[in-house]
């Protein structure tokens, strides 16, 4: 059991329950850190992956476009359940905001993770953006590999690794910790591999596919 715990929400279990559904989780191994969330291939995942941090009580934080905070109501929803507002634009991108709050985190000895979908959109791509390793790779945090399987309507949240500097063989890893996983449209589901000619920094814009 990892040493970071939390007390979670029973009425989340219990409808994630109705519907099927159960979350694996036996804490975090640090303060801070990144969560991948593979796959990402249909609109309902958002609505799984939120009851499940219900669940578990988990803080955990996710990136979104800083237009979508100034939607009336929605926008202080999204912050509420844990939305962080990145700035396309900003003069060190969206990688260098998020190392800058996570490095304000491990001064105060705060909590701070960060969970996305590393494909960036619902519609097949030929791999993951690749933001995020580079995220834990400077900030010198761990990466949580979380898996929405609809095969077994599990959300396995229990797999944690070092990131070792080498891609290949990190993807690797996360590829066979990933093995059997399938999303709730197995077609759209991204190989584990990063994008070529695109820069990690910059959020890809998300597709509609349910």
């Amino acid at each position: 059991m990892h040493p970071v715990q939390f007390r979670g929400q029973g009425w989340a279990r219990r409808l994630l329950a109705v519907w099927g559904w159960r979350v694996e989780f036996d804490g975090l191994p640090a303060l801070q850190g990144v969560m991948v969330v593979y796959p990402h291939t249909s609109n309902w995942d958002f609505l799984v992956a939120i009851l499940a941090k219900w669940a578990i009580g988990f803080p955990v934080n996710f990136w979104a476009k800083d237009s979508l905070f100034r939607i009336p109501l929605f926008g202080r929803w999204l912050q509420w359940v844990g939305g962080v507002a990145v700035k396309r634009d900003a003069p060190h991108g969206v990688v260098g905001q998020v190392l800058d709050g996570m490095q304000q985190a491990r001064k105060k000895g705060e909590l701070y993770w960060l969970g996305l979908s590393p494909e960036g959109t619902r519609r097949w791509t030929a791999g993951w953006r690749s933001g995020f390793y580079q995220v834990a790779l400077q900030a010198h945090v761990p990466v949580g590999v979380v898996s929405l399987d609809y095969g077994r309507k599990v959300v396995d949240a229990t797999r944690f690794m070092v990131l070792s500097g080498d891609r290949q063989a990190d993807l690797a890893q996360m590829a066979d910790l990933l093995k059997g996983v399938r999303g709730k449209h197995p077609e759209a589901a991204a190989p584990v591999t990063f994008l070529a000619a695109q820069r990690p920094d910059q959020p890809q814009r998300k597709q509609d596919h349910v």
